[in-house]
C-alpha cells in the first residue's frame, strides 16, 4: 500500500495488496458432473460486475452462461441437470472457493 499527496488530499494506492489477495485465491475447481465438466474460478476472482448475481438462485443458469458459455449450459441441460444438481454446485463452488456456506463474496467478512 502506498500513499501519496495530489494537492491537498491524500491518496491511498490499494493496488499491492489488491494483488496480493488475488495471488492468494485458490485455483480455479474442476468439476464433472453427469459426464460434463466444467472449471469454475474462485467466487471472489468473478467480474465485479456479476456479483450481485452469484448466491442468487434466481439466476444461477444467468451466472454459469457468463462464466461457462451458452454451450456448456447447452450441454448441462442435455445431461439432464436438476435444480437440485445447481445447489449441489453452487455449495460445493463456494467450498472450493474458500467461503463458509452461504456466504456470499460480498460479506463484510470476505
Amino acid at each position: 500500500m502506498t500513499t501519496k499527496k495530489t494537492g491537498a488530499r491524500e491518496v491511498v494506492s490499494l493496488d499491492s495488496l489488491a494483488q496480493q489477495r488475488r495471488d492468494a485465491l485458490p485455483e480455479p475447481a474442476v468439476f464433472e458432473l453427469l459426464g460434463v465438466e466444467f472449471t469454475l474460478p474462485p467466487i471472489k476472482a468473478i467480474p465485479f460486475e456479476m456479483q450481485e448475481r452469484v448466491g442468487d438462485l434466481d439466476n444461477t443458469v444467468a451466472v454459469l452462461k457468463d462464466l461457462l458459455g451458452a454451450d456448456k449450459v447447452k450441454e448441462m441441460y442435455a445431461a439432464g441437470y436438476t435444480f437440485g444438481d445447481l445447489e449441489l454446485i453452487a455449495e460445493e463452488w463456494q467450498k472450493r472457493s474458500g467461503l463458509e456456506p452461504g456466504e456470499s463474496a460480498a460479506s463484510p467478512n470476505s
